[in-house]
């Protein structure tokens, strides 16, 4: 029997009313073990608050400002009443499901005729991510209206809330995985490694369902496949990387470019970047590389693309990231910047995986396999001098700094921890997210110029604001921004407008400070925008217990330094 869509919205109300980690895994259990198999990797997809799998290159193109309109249309309402419900929860779903109930009871009927199930929505979703081409925006906001259309207040709510992929209900994909675990009664490690090689937890699930322990064992790299990327955390310095990696380490340039995992199917190539986004298209010149080099039937490898000048000397990022989002003439984007690629890892190679195997037989495999296609430059060592010089010479070649990767590491696809470590000669720069922005003043008074940023609580799923800043940004890129803000604007108030948080950007910042004026209690002291990640989704950015982490290490500082 088919599995309604309220049933869905229901338990997302429920896990969004509770902090309670094992109650939320136990019902989430409960409600997969109930599903039907087809209906299994669009729910946990859904509830995780995505429209479609992990890889999936499907997206849905929608703005916030067509949705609203939409719901204006449905409704009949007053804006202003999801305005007043969005000023009193700050968050986009709730308000419009007080919209969908102010217009049931004005109206005294129900918003929708038929139970809406969650294969349905899916097939919505699908046939809304499909439309492309002339009159593709008018098909599209006839679907989304159909759609919504047939949505209860609280079914509303939660269809939004996939439309702009912000669930904020706190149960992530490490929750998933334990619920996944105890549905189908299979060992965490297992359902763990099988999310990790395949790269989503809904179709994991899938298989955990039909096929138990001995399908997930079965699991393999797919080639064209785009797996979650091994993440590194930071670290104070050299010593510190030495110290955490008991012995050598091995020490690599890290460069101010674009990370990249690189498909090869017999002479088929294909480029994914940090998001698992198909750039392909956009790196003409890598793919040509790759080609050329690399004789292996079969491999998945990761690297690193940098944008050059024409005596191959490394360029800031932000040009590197027009190349990306390039979809037109891209030829002579290439021309003007061109973009050189540096390999630092191997995770499969003709039907097997690599990923087990200690970092440095990993590198080995790699250099032997990638033609003339450069590693990046690497020293292994446990010699605090050694390091620090070998950081200088990264510094004074134009690179961001080091990586510090434990020799004998597993690669660990989706997971940051300290077997990889980044080491940065400057205070941590933090990736934060958007929430709303501010016309200036002057020349800018036409532009959101003005930035609220925020870090992601990980345990309600919030962006939790932490400062604001005017600087960084050169006017192209302020009018840039101004535009795409606007598309995702979602109210408007005197000189603030506040947006869905997609927008990801890299901070630089003094210092760390106690604050009342934000709800976490902090604020990021002389804040200015070092560079637009548009490599990075949201849900990447950094934690609000991160940045309270970093507060803590610098207080602790300084408190040492009171006292002598």
């Amino acid at each position: 029997m088919a599995t309604s869509f309220k049933a869905l919205a229901e338990l997302c109300e429920k896990l969004g009313a509770t902090r309670k980690r094992l109650l939320m895994i136990d019902m989430v259990a409960d409600f997969l073990k109930n599903l039907e198999a087809q209906e299994v990797e669009p729910a946990v997809s859904m509830i995780l608050g995505r429209a479609f799998p992990k890889w999936s290159q499907q997206t849905l193109e929608v703005s916030w400002a067509t949705l609203s309109d939409i719901i204006k249309r449905i409704t009949g309402i007053d804006w202003k009443v999801f305005l007043d419900a969005f000023g009193k929860t700050g968050d986009v779903g709730s308000a419009t499901k007080t919209v969908f109930e102010e217009a049931k009871v004005k109206r005294q009927v129900t918003l929708f005729e038929r139970t809406l199930t969650i294969a349905e929505v899916r097939r919505s979703l699908e046939a809304i991510a499909e439309t492309i081409g002339a009159g593709s925006r008018e098909k599209k906001e006839r679907l989304i209206e159909a759609l919504l259309s047939l949505a209860s207040p609280l079914e509303a709510k939660y269809l939004i809330k996939i439309f702009i992929g912000e669930m904020r209900t706190g149960f992530h994909e490490g929750l998933m995985e334990q619920a996944v675990s105890e549905a189908f009664q299979i060992p965490l490690n297992t359902v763990q490694k099988a999310s990790m090689t395949i790269g989503d937890i809904g179709e994991v699930a899938v298989i955990a369902k039909t096929q138990g322990k001995e399908g997930l064992a079965k699991i393999k790299f797919k080639v064209f496949r785009p797996v979650g990327l091994m993440l590194a955390q930071m670290a104070d310095g050299i010593a510190e990387a030495l110290k955490e990696h008991e012995g050598k380490t091995s020490f690599e340039h890290k460069l101010d470019g674009a990370r990249v995992q690189i498909h090869k199917l017999n002479n088929e190539v294909r480029i994914f970047s940090r998001r698992l986004t198909d750039v392909t298209e956009s790196l003409p010149e890598i793919v040509e590389t790759a080609r050329k080099n690399i004789t292996a039937k079969e491999v998945i490898l990761e690297g690193e693309v940098i944008a050059v000048d024409s005596h191959g000397y490394p360029i800031p990022f932000q040009h590197l990231m027009r190349r990306f989002r390039r979809v037109h003439a891209i030829e002579d984007a290439a021309e003007r910047i061109p973009a050189k690629l540096y390999l630092f890892d191997i995770l499969y190679l003709n039907s097997e995986s690599l990923i087990s195997l200690p970092y440095t037989r990993r590198r080995q495999i790699l250099a032997e396999n990638v033609g003339g296609i450069p590693l990046t430059k690497q020293l292994v060592t446990d010699k605090l001098e050694e390091a620090e010089r070998f950081l200088k010479e990264a510094i004074d070649a134009g690179h961001e700094g080091l990586m510090a990767k434990k020799p004998d590491s597993p690669y660990t696809p989706g997971v940051r921890g300290k077997r990889w470590l980044k080491i940065k000669p400057v205070l941590e720069p933090l990736d934060l997210v958007i929430i709303a922005a501010e016309y200036g003043y002057g020349r800018r008074h036409e532009w959101l110029s003005d930035y609220y940023l925020a870090a992601r609580d990980v345990e309600s799923g919030e962006f939790l604001a932490v400062g604001k800043t005017f600087k960084g940004l050169t006017d192209a890129e302020i009018i840039e921004m101004t535009k795409r803000l606007k598309e995702s604007a979602i109210k408007e108030e005197h000189r603030r407008v506040f947006v869905t948080p997609k927008t990801v950007v890299e901070v630089t910042y003094n210092e760390i400070q106690k604050s009342p004026k934000y709800k976490c209690g902090m604020a990021l002291r002389f804040a200015r925008i070092s560079r637009i990640r548009d490599d990075k989704m949201p849900e990447e950015a950094d934690t609000i217990q991160r940045v309270r982490e970093i507060y803590e290490k610098q207080f602790l500082k300084k408190g040492r330094y009171k006292a002598e």
